[in-house]
């Protein structure tokens, strides 16, 4: 299965991915490490992306993640043309979008920049949000609210929701 985690910043998806990548076997790549130093910088200084910066980077995700049988990646796809960028390599991709109210990942972001030298801040997160087109009916994949939950019973119930959908269930 190749499988998408998606979502703004501060939701979990390196976290979440990591540990789907791990219980599967699966090869994990996080979509911030195909960022070009033009992103990266102004990601740093608060910048949001525009569609212009973010096709070549999603052209390059979506061959990452097309090139194996199984995968699991961490990429925003905030928008569906971005999904729809990702599919165009990986036509059987499904997507993981994790969600939550902006007030609880501004604090979760928060926490993050006070720890690491992340370069995503909270001031990213109003642009994400603003941009943030959640998975239509139509699109493959499922939601989780990520809102209260632990790494742990994220990535459980995200497997549950996978499997239900490998298996034709609604």
């Amino acid at each position: 299965m190749r499988v998408v985690v998606m979502g703004v910043t501060g939701c979990g998806k390196t976290s979440v991915g990591v540990a789907l990548a791990n219980a599967w076997g699966s090869p994990f790549a996080d979509a911030d490490a195909f960022h070009p130093e033009a992103n990266v910088a102004k990601m740093t200084v608060g910048t949001p992306l525009s569609d212009d910066d973010r096709w070549p980077w999603l052209d390059a995700v979506g061959t990452w993640l097309g090139g194996r049988p199984d995968a699991v990646v961490a990429c925003s796809a905030l928008r569906r043309s971005y999904r729809e960028v990702l599919l165009s390599h990986a036509p059987d991709a499904v997507f993981v979008h994790l969600a939550a109210p902006q007030a609880v990942l501004e604090e979760r972001v928060r926490a993050r920049s006070a720890a690491t030298d992340h370069f995503a801040g909270t001031s990213l997160l109003d642009s994400q949000y603003a941009t943030l087109e959640p998975l239509a009916g139509d699109e493959p994949g499922v939601t989780a609210d990520v809102s209260g939950s632990s790494i742990g019973a994220t990535v459980e119930a995200v497997r549950e929701r996978l499997a239900a959908l490998a298996a034709g269930a609604p």
